[in-house]
């Protein structure tokens, strides 16, 4: 064999043991998470820091199984998924549209301007108490509590996308007869959506948080629930547990997102 063939095998060889590229950052992202709990588990186990401060990774895995097996962690992480979902496509989408049509009405965008700008700045915590007192204690609160922080978001983000098209192509279609209201389904809509995705991965946070914050003023269940009861008694194991819950569902909702990103192909 020549020096080439022998050069081109190796590198065939090389090239089939390695790992394709999702795989590696999956494995790495999975060892990094095993060395931190590895670390904190023998911090724990050395005295470094104290267990009733922080937990540990055993029992937190320990407490997850008898959450799982006795279907607690399911039930409250079904509700607050539901609570945060629904609240994150009614805000979301509405606040998405009214962001958009605001474009075709630029009187009333500059009039709407400072209440937007003065909501946005507004604790959106600060209205639970009031939402909780027009919808009740059941999951319509958390819904729109989850849908109120979710919309002003969405508006103001949906607005400054359809501003950022390019003036070119507005100027075109005039240019060409067209409308402004063909310019705002042609033009406007397609070249702000990279600007509503934007929007809609902000707001998955967004609405978790309103799930729980509503989940913490008034009710008895849900992860909200659950992590408040659990850090009043301080079993801190019980409380990481639902913020890992939380992690995942949002997690979840990221992937949703991305999956609608690659079919709008943008």
């Amino acid at each position: 064999m020549s020096t080439l063939e022998a050069t081109q095998a190796g590198s065939g060889r090389a090239e089939r043991h390695t790992l394709p590229p999702a795989l590696k950052i999956a494995l790495l992202q999975i060892a990094l998470l095993a060395v931190l709990l590895a670390a904190w588990e023998l911090a724990i186990r050395f005295g470094w820091i104290a267990v009733y401060l922080y937990g540990r990774p055993s029992g937190i895995f320990a407490k997850a199984g008898i959450l799982i097996a006795n279907g607690e962690l399911l039930r409250d992480a079904a509700l607050t998924a539901w609570e945060a979902i629904a609240g994150f496509l009614l805000g979301t989408l509405l606040g998405s549209a009214v962001g958009l049509a605001l474009w075709l009405f630029p009187t009333s965008a500059a009039v709407l301007r400072p209440y937007l700008i003065a909501l946005n700045g507004l604790p959106k915590i600060a209205l639970a108490p009031l939402i909780i007192v027009w919808f009740g204690i059941g999951i319509s609160s958390k819904i729109a509590i989850a849908a109120i922080i979710t919309f002003i978001v969405a508006v103001i983000t949906a607005q400054q996308g359809a501003k950022e098209v390019d003036e070119d192509l507005v100027k075109l279609m005039r240019s060409l007869g067209a409308s402004r209201w063909k310019t705002w389904r042609t033009v406007i809509i397609p070249g702000a959506m990279p600007w509503i995705v934007s929007a809609f991965r902000l707001n998955v946070g967004f609405a978790l948080i309103g799930a729980v914050v509503g989940e913490y003023i008034a009710s008895k269940e849900g992860l909200g629930y659950m992590i408040y009861y659990a850090g009043v008694l301080y079993d801190l194991n019980s409380v990481w547990v639902g913020i890992a819950a939380l992690m995942a569902v949002a997690l979840l909702m990221y992937g949703a997102i991305d999956i609608l990103e690659r079919r709008l192909r943008f």
